[in-house]
């Protein structure tokens, strides 16, 4: 599959995904001492949703939209991002590195790593003037082995590709491994999307020799094998009582975005 982000920004996988990656976020902050982001697939930072790329698939409407403005208390987090960001009607989306940066404290840092040259400059364009925020012309999988463990010791890695390549699931099992080897106190988020159980499934044999590794899906439309469903999370080192939270944020989204039809699921793969 190829997801180009511009194209789906906001859509159903966003959803689950931001939603669950504030939930680190916010425990990340719970505590006084600085935290590090190392972001692997950027993106370009914010997305319009009235773009010639948003309209063409309008996947925004069956996600983002549904959302926006409701009480959802197990997404409040990002919620209210969403409305600080769209004080007068959703127009805009934001991604990771957005998302970040809104929740970064002074001394907090994000790295973001974008491979594609459009994109890379503009994401500098965006963050130039915020001194928290490095951006890095690279591949993430590279920045991995290169840029961790951050001097702060704490924080995560959020790996989110684009799932073009046939082998993607392996290099990203790859890049955990090695990634929690480097850094063995971070906490690691990849996110897969599901369209049939190949990625899952080799992310789940990856997990057996990875530390305490939590894993959650949502699938807000009927599993066919052929058509992309849902997306999952897969969150190494995991935050306390992380589980509970997402079993309430899937709760909370599938009568939203499901229309009946929403699968969800929240396990460990490696609790120690």
């Amino acid at each position: 599959m190829n997801y180009r982000h511009a194209f789906h920004a906001g859509n159903h996988l966003d959803v689950f995904k931001h939603a669950a990656l504030t939930l680190v976020l916010e425990w990340l902050r719970e505590k006084p001492q600085p935290f590090a982001v190392l972001d692997t697939h950027a993106g370009i930072g914010v997305y319009d949703l009235a773009s010639d790329a948003a309209q063409r698939t309008g996947e925004h409407a069956a996600g983002v939209g549904r959302v926006f403005g409701r009480d959802l208390p197990a997404a409040a987090e990002y919620l209210r991002l969403l409305a600080d960001l769209n004080p007068a009607g959703l127009t805009t989306y934001p991604g990771s590195p957005e998302i970040v940066r809104r929740m970064l404290r002074a001394d907090d840092r994000l790295m973001a790593c974008e491979l594609h040259p459009v994109d890379v400059e503009e994401l500098k364009r965006r963050y130039r003037n915020d001194a928290r925020i490095a951006v890095h012309h690279r591949d993430g999988y590279g920045a991995i082995g290169a840029l961790l463990p951050p001097p702060e010791r704490r924080g995560m890695v959020l790996i989110d590709p684009p799932f073009e390549a046939r082998d993607e699931p392996e290099r990203l099992a790859q890049a955990l491994t090695a990634g929690l080897r480097k850094w063995p106190t971070g906490t690691f988020l990849a996110w897969y999307p599901i369209k049939d159980r190949r990625a899952a499934d080799v992310l789940a044999r990856a997990a057996q020799s990875l530390p305490k590794t939590l894993q959650a899906e949502f699938s807000p439309l009927p599993f066919d094998g052929q058509t992309l469903t849902g997306g999952g999370v897969m969150v190494c080192n995991a935050p306390w009582r992380l589980d509970e939270r997402l079993r309430a944020l899937c709760e909370e989204l599938a009568p939203v975005l499901g229309d009946g039809h929403a699968r969800w699921s929240v396990e460990w793969l490696s609790p120690g």
